[in-house]
C-alpha cells in the first residue's frame, strides 16, 4: 500500500525567472528529482515541479513554475506572476549579459506581482566559476542589497551545490512572511509546454 504524503503546514507558489540559458530548468530538475541533464531542451512556455521541504520544524510545499526566458514568451511568463508568493531571480555567473538583464526582469516582477512577493537572487553555474566567472559575488551582493531582495546565493544545478539550500531559505522567508497558507494558490491558465532542441552554442555544457 502506497504511503500518502503528509499534509504540509504551508503551501506556496514560486517562479524561477531569468534569461534563457541561465539554467532554470536544470535547477528545478536538480531540486525536485536530484537529476541533471547536460542536453536539457529550451523551455517553451512553462515547466512545473513541486517538492516539500522542512524548515522551522514545518513542512512547506513549494509549487514551482520554471518560465521561458525568451522575449517571445514574456506574455505567458507575465500571467504566472499572479498569486506568486516567491520568485527565484536567476542569472548565469559566467555571462555578464544575463546579470545586466536582471534590472529588466526585476522591473517585470515588480509590475506584475504582489508588492509583498519574495525575490531571491541566484547566480547559477558555480561549478564553472573558477575558470569562466564574469560576475563577482560582490557585484551580485550589491545588486541584491540595492534592490532590497530577500537574499542571494551562488549555486550549481550541475553539482547540486546550494540548490536545496536556496529553496530552504526561500521557504523560510515565505513562512515568516505568510504563515500557514495551506489553501491551493489560484492557478494561472497553464499553456501547453512544448520544447525544442537547444541549438549548439560555444558553451554546450550549459542547459536552459
Amino acid at each position: 500500500m502506497a504511503m500518502t504524503e503528509p499534509q504540509p503546514d504551508a503551501l506556496y507558489k514560486m517562479l524561477i525567472i531569468g534569461d534563457s540559458g541561465v539554467g532554470k530548468s536544470c535547477f528545478l530538475l536538480q531540486f525536485t528529482e536530484g537529476d541533471f541533464k547536460e542536453d536539457h531542451n529550451v523551455t517553451i512556455g512553462v515547466e512545473y515541479g513541486a517538492k516539500t521541504v522542512k524548515v522551522l520544524n514545518k513542512l512547506i510545499k513549494l509549487q514551482i513554475w520554471d518560465t521561458a526566458g525568451q522575449e517571445s514568451f514574456r506574455a505567458i511568463t507575465r500571467s504566472f506572476y499572479r498569486n506568486a508568493h516567491g520568485v527565484v531571480l536567476m542569472y548565469d555567473l559566467t555571462r555578464m549579459e544575463s546579470f545586466q538583464n536582471l534590472e529588466d526582469w526585476l522591473r517585470e516582477i515588480r509590475q506584475n506581482s504582489d508588492p509583498e512577493v519574495t525575490v531571491y537572487l541566484v547566480g547559477n553555474m558555480l561549478d564553472l566559476a573558477e575558470e569562466e566567472r564574469e560576475v563577482t559575488a560582490e557585484q551580485a551582493t550589491k545588486f541584491a542589497e540595492e534592490h532590497k531582495l530577500d537574499g542571494f546565493t551562488e549555486a550549481s544545478a550541475k553539482t547540486a551545490e546550494n540548490v536545496a539550500d536556496v529553496f530552504a531559505k526561500v521557504a523560510e522567508v515565505l513562512y515568516k512572511k505568510h504563515g500557514e497558507k495551506t489553501k491551493e494558490p489560484q492557478k494561472a491558465p497553464v499553456p501547453l509546454v512544448h520544447i525544442r532542441p537547444v541549438q549548439q552554442k560555444e558553451k554546450s555544457k550549459k542547459c536552459c
